[in-house]
Parts: structure tokens; C-alpha cells; sequence
């Protein structure tokens, strides 16, 4: 599932950017996912209508997971410096939860200050740019493949540089193809659907494209440095949902297609319905790069098995079952990774320790694949947490790293 050739040189990295963003401005059944997965205030709904709801998500949960998984694994090889993934490293990870709490209470103060329809506004226009762009390099394969080899594919680049001579130097440089045109203006259709009506299904079709790029494109060093990005967020949402009302506040006032959604009373008002169960994008995000390693390190084992992934696949469909279960039971807010981080380490560990490989699973090394000249993070927003931290990090990584939108990869979080 290559895509090398078919997505513009910046595509990856604005769809990183984005998904960083996003990841963990999204992370928890919306995290604020609160009251997410379980909306359920004032309407009661029927027994099938919960069921296909949460039905629904935990499917459109694992659809991102699963192939950008196996598109990171080819992300990985790719010989094209702009499709290279951003790496992960343990000072990363360890960052990431003290950076999320910091974003996320910087929103909540910042909607308690200002006006919640002007941010949101400004919030809705700078997710349709992303979205547009992240929905467009979703696309880009399935594109490819439909157009016959006859279509006259014609390359374009738009340049816009800055000083002369030595000194010239590159602000944009966007390089794309009449395919990637095809796919700009589907994803455009999209887009303008959602500013316009701000409709489920475009909120899910550019959810699903966040994090399945996020998964794609955020690549773990190693599964030591995935078991501390995964330890800190475990606190810092377990934290932010029981011990104060900032998640859940934040997640109310942000407006952005940071979660997917299924209404619970579809049966009754069919696409009009409008009562949400949520999952937050980091609920996906965040286990889903630890997943996609974990098929990496099977990949690299060369046994024509995929173990491991397995394992982990089916850790996070047990830790997601149970965060709903528990949430509907107790009729409570739960954050997801409280249930999905020891899921999803526990279950490959033990098949790690079974099997006689834990030494082999802790020494791999993800970055071995790349080749060396692949950017690095240099500053490392969000992942977790409040949708606030989507905007704020993404704006932070443009203003500390400074440099031109083709070598600048996206960050995103989620709540």
C-alpha cells in the first residue's frame, strides 16, 4: 500500500501535523470521551439503538487501526523523504502527558475566557485545511488503483521561495499529480459539507482520516518508548477525568472532527438523529501506534506470522468492550486508556514471555528501518488529552521548529 508517488510531498506531513494535533486532543472515549461513549442525559435509548451505537464505533475504532497499521509497515520503507513517518523517541514520551495537561488546561482557561463561537469558528476553518489534506492522502492508494493506466497523469509543483542565490530558501514546495487533484477536490466536497452542516458523517469521514494517518505516520522507536507514552497518558486521563471537570468542559466547547460519533436514536430519526455516543481519536491514536509497531517487530521477526499484532488487536477490542461495558453499566464517564493501556501491553507481553522473544521485543528497534536521513522530532506536541491541545500544539510545533511546510511534519492530540 505504498504510497510513494501518488501523495504530495507535503501531504504526510500536514496529515501529521493534524493527526498530532488531533491525537491527543481527542485521546479518551473522547476522553472527555466522558461523557462520550455513553451520551446519555435526558434521552433514553432503546436497547438496539445503544447496541448498534457503540456497535459502530468500536467498528470504525478498528478500521484506522488496522490498515494504518499495515501502511505504516510500508511507510517505513519508503525511499521518498516525504513520506517518511516521525519518530517517537523515549524524551518524546516522556514530554508528551506534561505537554497535553498543560494545552489542555490552557483551553479550558481560554474557553472560560472567550467567546466559544469565534473559537470554534476559527477552529472549524483551520480542520477543514487539515481534514481536506489528511482525507486526500487517505485516498491517495484507492485512487491510484482505480484510474487506468492510461490516464494521463501530468505532475505540477507549486513553489514559493524566499531571498535568492545560496540563501533561497523554500516556503512552500507542493508537488502533486492530476491524481492527488482528484482526490483534493473529493476531500474539498467533504470538507465544504462539513463547514456547512457540520453533519456526522463528514465529522467521521475526516475522524477516520486523522487517525488513520496518525497511525500511519507516528511511528514508536521501540516498545520501551511505546510503554512510557502509554504509562504517562494512563495517568494523565485517568487524572484529568476523575480528578477534575477540564476534560469534559474542554470537550463539550470544542467543535472539531477530533471524535467519531454514532447517534443512539438512529432507528427512531434515521440520519437526522442527533443523540452521540463519541469515542475520542485518541483512544485510537495512542493504543494504535503502539499496535502498528508491535506488526513492525512481527514484519521484522521474518516468521511469516503476525503474533503479535494479533495479540494487540485483540487486546484493544477486549479494552475498548470493557470501557463500554463499564460506562454503561455505572452510567459514568470513564477514560478508555485506564482500560486500553494495560490491554493492550499486558496481552503481547505475556505472548512475548510464552514464546521466549521478550528480550527480542524490547530490543527492536523501529527506527533501524529507516533510513537515516528520515526527519526526527525535534519538539514533540500533545498526544493526549483535551481537544484544546489539538490546536494549541500544532500551532506550537509551526512557531518552535520554524521551518518550511514540506520539512515540518504535523503533531497532533487527542482527547
Amino acid at each position: 500500500m505504498s504510497e510513494a508517488g501518488t501523495a504530495p510531498d507535503s501531504a504526510p506531513e500536514a496529515v501529521t501535523a493534524a493527526v498530532s494535533a488531533v491525537l491527543e486532543a481527542l485521546n479518551a472515549t473522547d476522553s472527555n470521551g466522558t461523557e462520550t461513549l455513553n451520551a446519555t442525559a435526558k434521552f433514553v435509548a432503546t436497547a438496539e439503538g445503544t447496541a448498534l451505537a457503540y456497535g459502530s464505533l468500536v467498528f470504525m475504532a478498528l478500521l484506522p487501526i488496522f490498515f494504518g497499521a499495515l501502511r505504516s509497515v510500508d511507510c517505513s520503507k519508503s525511499k521518498n523523504a516525504a513520506d517518511m513517518p516521525e519518530t517517537i523517541t523515549s524524551r518524546d514520551a516522556a514530554r508528551f502527558p506534561i505537554i497535553a495537561s498543560c494545552t489542555l488546561f490552557g483551553l479550558y482557561l481560554f474557553f472560560k475566557v472567550f467567546s466559544q463561537e469565534y473559537i470554534n469558528l476559527l477552529l472549524s476553518v483551520y480542520f477543514f485545511a487539515l481534514g481536506v489534506l489528511s482525507l486526500s492522502h487517505t485516498m491517495s492508494p484507492l485512487v491510484s488503483r482505480i484510474f487506468p493506466a492510461s490516464f494521463p497523469n501530468k505532475q505540477y509543483q507549486l513553489l514559493f521561495t524566499q531571498g535568492s542565490g545560496e540563501s533561497k530558501e523554500d516556503i512552500v514546495n507542493y508537488e502533486f499529480d492530476s491524481k492527488n487533484l482528484v482526490c483534493l477536490l473529493i476531500s474539498s466536497v467533504v470538507g465544504v459539507w462539513y463547514l456547512l452542516k457540520k453533519h456526522w458523517i463528514a465529522n467521521n469521514l475526516f475522524g477516520l482520516a486523522f487517525a488513520l494517518n496518525g497511525v500511519e505516520l507516528l511511528h514508536l522507536n521501540n516498545v520501551s518508548t511505546g510503554c512510557i507514552l502509554l504509562g504517562g497518558l494512563f495517568v494523565y486521563d485517568v487524572f484529568w477525568v476523575f480528578g477534575t471537570n477540564v476534560m469534559v468542559t474542554v470537550a463539550k466547547s470544542f467543535e472539531a472532527p477530533i471524535k467519531l460519533v454514532f447517534p443512539q436514536d438512529l432507528l427512531e430519526k434515521g440520519l437526522q438523529a442527533n443523540n452521540f455516543a463519541m469515542l475520542g481519536l485518541g483512544d485510537i491514536v495512542i493504543p494504535g501506534i503502539f499496535i502498528a509497531l508491535l506488526l513492525r517487530f512481527d514484519v521484522s521477526l521474518k516468521k511469516n506470522s503476525r503474533t503479535y499484532f494479533y495479540s494487540s488487536f485483540l487486546a484493544y477490542i477486549f479494552g475498548l468492550g470493557l470501557t463500554i461495558f463499564v460506562m454503561h453499566t455505572f452510567k459514568h464517564a470513564q477514560p478508555a486508556l485506564l482500560y486500553l493501556v494495560p490491554a493492550c501491553i499486558g496481552f503481547p507481553v505475556l505472548v512475548a514471555m510464552f514464546k521466549g522473544e521478550l528480550t527480542e521485543m524490547f530490543s527492536y528497534e523501529s527506527s533501524q528501518e529507516v533510513l537515516p536521513a528520515s526527519p526526527r522530532l525535534t519538539y514533540f506536541p500533545t498526544i493526549s488529552g483535551s481537544p484544546a491541545s489539538l490546536a494549541s500544539s500544532m500551532d506550537a510545533v509551526s512557531m518552535a521548529k520554524g521551518s518550511s511546510p514540506r520539512h515540518r511534519r504535523l503533531q497532533s492530540n487527542f482527547l
